[in-house]
């Protein structure tokens, strides 16, 4: 099973905001701190809700999640990278976005609206009327104009979630 790392950014209901969205991604790429060029790739879709979201995959990466110290640092790099680039004047509209692993639909629009204020997703960028439609909570900084944030903090490696040597250790001990 793939573990796809990718900025997911729902557009509400409008296809062509989505579409808008894929465009300013489309084909962008760059080169990492390894030497390594990456370049995204974007796709789009419908959840359940039948809201629109745009998918953008840098290419280059671990499809395995975050397996080793040196993945998470390349895709936190990523990470900001594709944060930086939805921070441009020139970025299209959006509802809410976030980068990590497997972050597709993480909250449909009706579920985020019934999210407590007290919700945590470091990355999550906001547009502001959602923000202030979940009580305008105080972790979320300005992130550009229209938008808010909570600062992104990077993509974090666990030797359990991928090692079954280590995950069988702790499964003994947790039985003992």
């Amino acid at each position: 099973m793939a573990w796809v790392f990718s900025l997911s950014a729902e557009c509400g209901q409008d296809q062509d905001a989505a579409e808008r969205f894929s465009n300013h991604f489309k084909s962008i790429s760059w080169v990492l701190s390894n030497g390594f060029q990456s370049q995204c790739f974007t796709t789009i879709f419908q959840d359940i809700d039948s809201n629109w979201w745009c998918r953008v995959c840098p290419n280059g990466i671990s499809e395995l999640g975050i397996e080793s110290p040196d993945s998470a640092y390349l895709m936190t790099e990523l990470g900001i990278l594709l944060y930086q680039h939805l921070h441009l004047p020139s970025a299209p509209s959006f509802r809410y976005a976030l980068v990590g692993v497997e972050v597709d639909e993480f909250r449909t629009y009706s579920e985020l609206l019934n999210e407590s204020p007290d919700l945590r997703f470091p990355g999550l960028v906001l547009s502001d009327r959602i923000w202030q439609a979940i009580a305008s909570p105080s972790r979320f900084r300005p992130f550009r104009a229209g938008y808010v944030w909570q600062p992104y903090e990077g993509e974090v490696y666990k030797p359990l979630m991928v090692s079954p040597t280590l995950k069988e250790q702790m499964n003994r001990l947790l039985v003992a």
